[in-house]
């Protein structure tokens, strides 16, 4: 396997402002000759962990990765900017990992008709925005081609800013502020910007998350489905909120109940295998 960690703002200099400094991290598996694979194209994940915009969870990052390599998906991470940095900072940033990903494709064996994108938690919104909102104009004004996901697994995600169903402090540190004003509402809100081009998705949440309540993942999936867009949608009944891969290699507090929760990865996968 090939590692690769590039400081993004090394190949676009104006990432780097104000100190900014996201970094892409690839896994990419080598493909076999001795059995006639040299030519092989595997599909591609960029993870974008949770933190609610203030930091990036090593646990939903390289343990994704690991898993979805065994898979045989080329694995990227993508360690965004939070706080300080104000939308559309992270969006340009999962841009510029698209474009890394589409200018290496024969390099590194990409399939880029078959490009997901995965995000836990405040990962989860920044990866629905960009799945409905890669062409806007903030993001089409530094790259004017920006490349669209194929799909998303959305894992626990931040969805909605309304009151009372918001985890309040991931759109304070997106947009520097809270509440949002109505217009503010109307962008950030994901199940507010699917349309007839959202990629399918597959969605995960435990019905007792007391830090982003499940029907930010309801309200997702109920615009997905207004628009005849394929998804899969799963409440475990436990599990509360961040379990990543929820077994041991992420957790201490694996039980008999948030347990059932680490079957996700698997039926993401699965579904996954159809989707692109």
């Amino acid at each position: 396997m090939v590692y690769k960690k590039l400081h993004l703002k090394e190949i676009y200099p104006f990432l780097g402002d104000n100190g900014a400094d996201p970094v892409l991290e690839c896994y990419l598996p080598y493909n076999m000759a001795e059995i006639n694979r040299s030519d092989d194209r595997r599909p591609c994940i960029l993870i974008c962990p949770g933190g609610g915009y203030c930091f990036c969870s090593e646990r939903e990052a390289e343990p994704i990765a690991l898993k979805f390599l065994a898979y045989g998906y080329n694995a990227f991470i993508i360690t965004y900017s939070v706080k300080d940095y104000r939308f559309p900072t992270q969006l340009r940033e999962v841009a510029a990992a698209m474009e890394m990903i589409y200018a290496n494709s024969r390099e590194w064996n990409c399939d880029t008709e078959k490009v997901a994108i995965a995000g836990f938690s405040a990962g989860g919104h920044l990866a629905a925005h960009y799945s409905n909102c890669y062409n806007c104009d903030e993001v089409r004004k530094v790259f004017p081609e920006s490349k669209r996901v194929n799909a998303s697994v959305l894992c626990y995600p931040v969805i909605s800013p309304d009151k009372g169903i918001a985890h309040e402090g991931s759109f304070e540190a997106l947009v520097g502020h809270y509440p949002l004003t109505a217009e503010e509402g109307e962008r950030f809100s994901c199940e507010k910007t699917v349309s007839e081009n959202t990629p399918p998705a597959y969605i995960w949440h435990a019905a007792d998350d007391g830090a982003v309540p499940v029907i930010n993942s309801l309200l997702y999936a109920q615009s997905l489905a207004k628009y005849g867009i394929d998804f899969s949608l799963h409440v475990f009944p436990y599990g509360g909120h961040g379990l990543s891969t929820a077994d041991h290699t992420t957790c201490d507090n694996i039980d008999e109940k948030n347990g059932l929760c680490a079957s996700w990865i698997d039926e993401a996968a699965k579904w996954l295998s159809l989707a692109l």
